[in-house]
């Protein structure tokens, strides 16, 4: 199997006065100039925004605030990819002047929001899209299918050998091994695994019994913390099989496997088939807040059915008059045509237009 590999993995605080370098945790590919979306006219501010949240969206992030630092001087944004709860948490204590986060808003978590918010309400901005890879270490095996029952059954510790024959049976004419499965998960409370576990509750109820978490919750398996370690396990032994965002499996060079949607095919994970399923999700917040109801059933044709999206949180009104103008300004260009352009590289999709277009406009109404 051929993959592309990405650009820039981020330093785990990004800070746009500084030259962003690769600090080896994750990747040290420099990102490409091209990605920057250098060429495309900004509507720049000054000033200095501090934010933090979602680890999922650090890449972006990076690519971001590079691109917006050589666009717009005297600018200075931090964002510290310190996980989508603490973010929210700083946010709400006032120390983010906006969050990251791979869940909108819970409903115990509105009403704190919206205090911070003063004059207006917190709302959900769906900025990047980070489909969830299920990547594997096998060797000879190539193209590996998965319906989503099989996957589950995985997860749970029912199928544990790799020539099973439910197995076997998404992949006719496949030569598997008898080797044992090893499955890795993650460790840390995560916006990934909230979202793989929503897929495999809401696709296959009878097979999968631990519901919808970001703590892990099935026996067995090998936890590791963040997306960078699981990628690390799967790639460091045969036989073992993971679930990552995008970006991370690439860079490792692992095997990707396709997954099937409700349209009975098995799709393969590139950004135009995880853009299918985000353009037929469900937005069901109100307003300028878009916060989206995914379809993991999808039956749209070509969908790769298990993403997950990150939000930007922040006030619709009642944004400190010294914040304001820059938070329009960098928020407006992430969700850019350009900003989101730079997005493939990375191993994300960028948001398909219907939508982005929504949170254009959101972003043009903060006050």
């Amino acid at each position: 199997m051929k993959l592309q590999r990405h650009g820039t993995l981020a330093c785990l605080a990004l800070t746009a006065t500084l030259a962003l370098s690769a600090c080896g945790s994750d990747n040290n590919e420099a990102a490409s100039p091209s990605a920057s979306g250098s060429s495309a006219a900004v509507d720049c501010a000054t000033g200095t925004l501090n934010a933090q949240g979602s680890s999922a969206q650090k890449n972006a992030m990076a690519e971001w605030i590079k691109a917006y630092q050589q666009k717009c001087q005297g600018t200075t944004i931090n964002y510290e990819p310190s996980g989508s709860g603490a973010g929210i948490q700083a946010f709400i204590a006032g120390t983010a002047d906006f969050a990251g986060s791979d869940s909108a808003l819970k409903e115990e978590e509105q009403p704190k929001a919206d205090a911070k918010c003063v004059t207006g309400k917190a709302i959900n901005l769906p900025m990047v899209i980070g489909p969830v890879a299920v990547a594997y270490n096998l060797t000879g095996v190539e193209n590996l299918q998965l319906k989503p029952a099989t996957l589950a059954k995985i997860f749970a510790g029912k199928v544990t050998k790799w020539d099973d024959a439910a197995i076997k049976a998404d992949n006719p004419g496949a030569t598997l091994p008898a080797t044992t499965i090893q499955t890795v998960h993650r460790s840390d409370s995560s916006g990934t695994t909230d979202n793989f576990t929503d897929f495999l509750a809401k696709t296959s109820e009878a097979d999968w019994t631990f519901g919808k978490a970001k703590e892990w919750k099935a026996p067995g398996g090998t936890g590791a913390k963040g997306s960078d370690g699981v990628a690390s396990r799967v790639k460091g032994a045969q036989g073992t099989i993971g679930y990552m965002e995008w970006s991370f499996a690439e860079n490792a060079g692992l095997g990707i496997a396709k997954i099937g949607n409700g349209a009975g095919e098995f799709a393969e994970l590139t950004a135009e088939s995880a853009g299918k399923t985000i353009a037929g999700a469900e937005i069901t917040g109100q307003g300028d807040d878009l916060k989206m109801k995914i379809d993991y059933n999808t039956k749209e044709a070509g969908a790769y059915p298990i993403v997950l999206v990150t939000y930007e949180i922040a006030c619709s009104k009642g944004i400190a008059a010294d914040k304001l103008p820059l938070v329009k300004s960098f928020l407006g260009y992430t969700a850019s045509s350009a900003g989101q352009s730079a997005l493939t590289e990375l191993g994300y999709a960028p948001l398909p237009e219907t939508v982005r277009t929504k949170v254009e406009a959101a972003v043009k109404n903060l006050s």
